[in-house]
C-alpha cells in the first residue's frame, strides 16, 4: 500500500496548481518588480505627486522581488564626469 502510494503519478489538478503558484510567484519576485525598476528609473525626476505616491505603494506591496534585484541593479545618476 505504501509502495503504491509512493510510486504514483502526481495527478493534474496537483501540476496545475503548483504551475499555479509557479506563475503566480515568477510575476510577484520577478517580473513586475523589474517592471517597477524600469518604470521608476525612467520617470523618476518627472513624476508628479499621485505617480510618486503610487510608485511608493508599489514598492511597499512588490518589496521581496526588489529586495532580491538590488544589489545587481545600479540606478545612480551618472553626475557630470570627473571634476
Amino acid at each position: 500500500m505504501f509502495l503504491q502510494a509512493v510510486t504514483s503519478p502526481i495527478s493534474i489538478n496537483s501540476l496545475m496548481v503548483l504551475a499555479a503558484y509557479a506563475l503566480l510567484g515568477g510575476l510577484y519576485l520577478i517580473v513586475v518588480p523589474l517592471l517597477l525598476y524600469s518604470w521608476m528609473n525612467r520617470r523618476w525626476h518627472c513624476m508628479g505627486k499621485f505617480e510618486r505616491l503610487s510608485a511608493y505603494g508599489l514598492v511597499f506591496l512588490f518589496f521581496p522581488g526588489l529586495i532580491l534585484f538590488a544589489p545587481f541593479l545600479n540606478l545612480r545618476l551618472n553626475g557630470q564626469g570627473e571634476v
